[in-house]
């Protein structure tokens, strides 16, 4: 909505950053907002890139800095976070997170919820779970819903914070370096009354269209997006695209959450 500040720390060219500007212009009839954005992004040329990528756009108010957001943020809170970060990046584990500036992001939310070294995929989540208000919306793969060890623990404590609030299983092909499904995690720090211990399940894998220029990809098309974002405001079971369930189901098969189980 207008007034919000989103954060990136995973920024890239700062695609999404700009889509949510967009999305809140568009909301607000085309007229000009005040919404505040600000990205991190580890190469300083990709950086670069963002920043007129920004200005290109006409996005006056996104604000990138250069680092590695997992070790030494520059940023504060944001009502939202969004992020595509690179999935099960190695070499962040509690021997390098728990010298960070932010170690306390890594243990806010499990005691000691430090990710392997082989994934940092919830290092991710819990570093913006940190720095969010409001939500985060993650873009991850699939294999950090039902992997074991310290990825189960981190799960376990951030599902009995009742702080997940949707995943939704996408289809494969939808990116460029893997043609492996990923998921969107949807985190949600002010949870209304009526989806309290319960998180939604959405199976999107088959909504897609052929990409009309790349021959070996898909992509979401706006009918898919729409049945998507309908399920998840609506927050209802759909006979076998969603599914509401409650913690305790989550709990009972060992905080796996992957999607087709549900």
């Amino acid at each position: 909505e207008d007034g919000s500040t989103v954060l990136d720390p995973a920024c890239g060219s700062a695609a999404m950053l700009i889509e949510s500007y967009n999305y809140v212009r568009e909301k607000n009839g085309g007229k000009e907002v005040s919404v505040e954005l600000f990205g991190q992004e580890r190469s300083e040329i990709m950086a670069i890139i963002a920043r007129m990528n920004a200005i290109l756009h006409g996005v006056e108010t996104c604000k990138i800095e250069i680092g590695d957001s997992l070790l030494k943020p520059r940023f504060g809170e944001a009502d939202y976070v969004v992020a595509n970060p690179p999935w099960n990046q190695d070499g962040y584990d509690e021997e390098s997170l728990k010298n960070s500036s932010i170690k306390q992001a890594y243990e806010a939310f499990v005691s000691g919820g430090y990710p392997p070294k082989s994934s940092a995929d919830w290092a991710w989540v819990q570093l913006m779970l940190y720095h969010a208000r409001k939500k985060v919306g993650i873009v991850l793969d699939q294999g950090a819903l039902f992997r074991g060890g310290k990825e189960r623990e981190i799960r376990r404590g951030i599902v009995e914070k009742d702080l997940i609030e949707a995943v939704i299983l996408l289809p494969e092909k939808l990116f460029y370096n893997t043609g492996a499904p990923g998921i969107i995690m949807i985190l949600n720090r002010r949870k209304p009354e009526e989806r309290r211990n319960k998180i939604i399940f959405i199976n999107a894998s088959n909504e897609y269209e052929k990409h009309p220029e790349i021959r070996k990809l898909n992509r979401l098309g706006d009918k898919n997006i729409i049945k998507i974002v309908d399920a998840y405001k609506r927050f209802v079971d759909i006979d076998g695209f969603s599914r509401v369930v409650g913690i305790d189901e989550v709990r009972n098969n060992d905080y796996s959450m992957n999607v087709t189980l549900y």
